[in-house]
């Protein structure tokens, strides 16, 4: 069955005539009222496979947090970045992941699961990418398409999960008709913060031109990230003795050990003259201030970019991909956005009192038919070294 594209107003059209029909059914009948109810439940950044074996869902005991919390949920969504595809050849990772993916399966039964996909398995959105293009379509902020059945990287993981109702979307979905979900990675493109994919993505776009203003569309930002993002795949192919041919967390550790004391070691690395020489070379504008604060505040800024850019009109963004929830007590800026977390473990960034960290993993979002968006922490302690 070919994949439909459906835009922002189809979706709302849809959920205008759900309330109709919610409006007459509550009339009628409590019972049905109460039938009426849906719970989506939106998880992010579990990163299985993961070669630093970080990837606390590939464990029973964690796994078993998890599946508890959807026991009553209606649809699940894979918000992005469910496998490790830059760190190990896909048989390896796909044996890792397995375990996990089946039991989420097991406990979605007879509800839907949608699937999308992140920077790090990118290549799950390959086939509704390419055919739109071979078809001359456009992509949508919410393009869904079925899952395949072959031996791609989504056929391997659309089989993982069978069981459930499946669906692929890409690059978001609109999970209510006022909540928009989108993995994030798009923030990328608009980040004041150095990283790896940032300056990447950026060396693109002189070859490909800026992703336009003050509107873009989703093929846009596919131009100036998804040859990074198939470098990075390539490379993971070809990785020997069960090491990794690029680290995945490269930046991320080094951020960390820079966000410790800022200060005395961004003058020693000489960040601001580097950063000034970046800006100069057209690969901008990138700032200095490496402070978790900053760290916070460009991404969020980012995601609004992204989400401005594209169209998308929405009262409430959920996204991941930094691996920091949010928002949570004392948080400030957040507005209408929503971090669902990680599913990995980082050391690096969970400082001396884990517990009180925004990047403790295991968080998920709950969106019901009514009410923002409610960021849950499920995993209350860090499992131990065992299984």
């Amino acid at each position: 069955m070919p994949f439909e594209q459906i835009g922002q107003s189809a979706v709302k059209r849809l959920w205008r005539q759900k309330s109709e029909l919610k409006a007459w059914r509550e009339r009628v009948s409590p019972r049905a009222e109460r039938m009426l109810k849906v719970t989506t439940a939106l998880i992010s950044d579990l990163h299985l496979g993961a070669a630093s074996g970080r990837d606390l869902l590939r464990r029973g005991d964690v796994r078993a947090v998890l599946l508890e919390a959807l026991d009553g949920v209606d649809e699940l969504v894979l918000l992005g970045d469910v496998v490790e595809l830059r760190e190990a050849p896909l048989r390896d990772v796909i044996a890792a992941a397995r375990p996990a993916l089946a039991d989420i399966a097991t406990a979605m039964a007879g509800g839907r699961i949608t699937l999308t996909a992140g920077n790090h398995d990118h290549q799950l959105a390959a086939p509704l990418i390419d055919r739109a293009r071979l078809a001359r379509r456009p992509l949508e902020p919410q393009t869904l398409a079925e899952p395949p059945r072959d031996d791609s990287p989504l056929g391997l993981v659309s089989r993982a999960l069978a069981g459930p109702d499946l669906r692929v979307a890409y690059p978001g979905v609109w999970v209510r008709h006022d909540v928009f979900a989108t993995h994030g990675h798009y923030l990328d493109v608009h980040n004041t913060v150095p990283s790896f994919e940032r300056l990447a993505n950026a060396a693109i776009q002189r070859v490909t031109g800026r992703v336009p203003e003050p509107r873009a569309t989703v093929d846009d930002y596919e131009a100036a990230l998804a040859p990074v993002y198939s470098l990075l795949f390539a490379l993971a192919q070809t990785s020997r003795n069960g090491r990794p041919a690029v680290r995945s967390d490269t930046s991320a550790r080094l951020r960390a050990t820079l966000t410790r004391h800022p200060r005395p070691l961004a003058a020693r690395f000489g960040v601001p003259a580097a950063v000034r020489a970046l800006n100069a070379a057209g690969l901008g504008p990138l700032k200095a201030d490496l402070s978790a604060v900053e760290l916070r505040r460009a991404a969020l800024r980012g995601m609004r970019t992204a989400v401005e850019r594209l169209g998308v009109d929405a009262r409430h963004v959920v996204f991941g991909h930094t691996h920091r929830s949010g928002p949570h007590a004392r948080d400030e800026g957040w507005g209408t956005l929503v971090n669902s977390g990680s599913w990995i473990l980082e050391p690096a960034f969970l400082g001396a009192r884990p517990d009180a960290s925004p990047y403790f993993p295991g968080h998920a979002v709950f969106v019901h038919d009514e009410g923002p968006p409610e960021l849950r922490r499920l995993l209350h302690d860090l499992p131990s070294r065992g299984t």
